[in-house]
């Protein structure tokens, strides 16, 4: 049975249980690639798979601030269980852009009852990240899809995978329930890090597709916010994967280290060196935090039936500036909780290696240099970013 959540305290005390449930068993899953599909679960039944889903459509309408809160909390317990449903949120914000009235109900409403949704990601021996080469043509038998997808987040916990194609020389995406005659989803993800989000290939073989499951993907320069929000989600994760490699490393540095030989003090959480390194890094942490909360302020502060160039820039803007700062102090935290620890903090048996891969493979989604980029050019040169589920 899954529950309704009915405003942003009820989100976040769920979100804080969940956390905690994650805790435990976090570094087995880790390093058996065992699947939080029990958390995942749970996720679900709290309610949290529909907090954006608009309360027209029976969802909570939460805030993008609360949205980005309880991925940040889940992550710093477990990155992976907070990146399995990042993809949902995005496919939401999606629906509420290019579906109809009807594909918006019959949709949303799903994800209300606790249907999940699933990517079925990007294409791996293309040119690019957008290039599409599976087709949707219609045959005798109606609408059929064939092809290959890789980094499919989500697909395998998914209720209804989603997934684009090339329909009549256009760009769509389709809404395929699960299970689905045709259907391959195969767990071949081998990353050193994220090792649970179970991103591998999906296969497409003449798999049906009900006509009225199809959506064009936007002109490109029509104004959304798919991009800003699945960034928002994205970033968060990595401020949780900072935080959480944050309270492992104070705690360790406390614990379980030695100071070093020419400290002069007895507990290594009093060299005046690593003093100084965690108030630094606790000041970045900060900072990012910050600029994330105002990314998702601007996300809410726009009206999402008006959407202009301008707003949908702003808001990206805005996301990709906490998405550096949160890219920034991940990969800085990760690496300083090894730093401080020493070389006990590398044994197998304490798993804090897993910060660093979880923040290395979750930053390279899409490479800081283009956030960046992006901004000098937008506050230069006036330039708008481009449109896109990565800005």
């Amino acid at each position: 049975m899954t529950k309704l959540v009915n405003n942003d305290a009820e989100a976040l005390d769920a979100a804080r249980h969940l956390a905690e449930q994650a805790k435990a068993g976090a570094v087995e899953r880790d390093q058996q690639r065992i699947y939080p599909t029990a958390l995942l679960n749970q996720f679900t039944q709290l309610g949290l798979g529909s907090i954006s889903v608009p309360r027209q459509f029976g969802g909570a309408g939460l805030s993008f601030r609360t949205v980005a809160e309880i991925f940040r909390l889940i992550s710093a317990s477990d990155p992976s269980l907070g990146q399995i449903p990042q993809n949902h949120f995005g496919l939401i914000q999606f629906i509420l852009g290019e579906g109809t009235p009807e594909q918006q109900q019959r949709l949303l409403s799903a994800v209300v009852s606790g249907k999940r949704l699933g990517n079925g990601g990007p294409e791996k021996n293309t040119r690019h990240t957008r290039d599409v080469q599976a087709q949707l043509v219609t045959t005798s038998q109606g609408l059929q899809l064939t092809g290959e997808k890789f980094y499919s987040t989500g697909a395998l916990f998914a209720d209804i995978l989603v997934t684009t194609a090339i329909h009549d020389q256009q760009p769509v995406m389709a809404f395929i329930p699960q299970p689905a005659s045709g259907v391959e989803i195969v767990d071949d993800w081998s990353g050193m890090g994220q090792r649970t989000t179970a991103s591998g290939t999906v296969r497409l073989q003449q798999v049906a597709v009900d006509p009225q499951l199809v959506m064009p993907l936007p002109a490109p320069e029509k104004p959304t916010l798919r991009g800003a929000v699945s960034q928002l989600i994205q970033a968060a994760i990595d401020a949780g994967i900072a935080q959480g490699a944050l309270d492992d490393a104070l705690a360790f540095v406390r614990s379980s280290s030695r100071p070093w030989v020419d400290a002069g003090v007895t507990r290594n959480a009093d060299d005046p060196y690593i003093i100084a390194d965690v108030g630094r890094l606790s000041t970045e942490l900060t900072a990012a935090n910050a600029l994330l909360a105002r990314a998702a302020q601007v996300l809410d502060s726009i009206d999402q039936q008006s959407l202009t160039a301008e707003n949908c820039a702003q808001a990206s803007i805005a996301v990709a500036e906490a998405k550096v700062l949160t890219t920034e102090v991940a990969l800085r935290a990760s690496e300083k909780l090894l730093e401080w620890g020493g070389s006990r903090a590398t044994l197998l048996r304490h798993g804090l290696d897993r910060h660093w891969r979880n923040a290395r493979t979750h930053t390279l989604h899409d490479p800081v240099r283009w956030k960046t980029h992006a901004i000098g050019n937008y506050y230069l040169n006036a330039v708008l970013p481009a449109r896109h589920a990565w800005i």
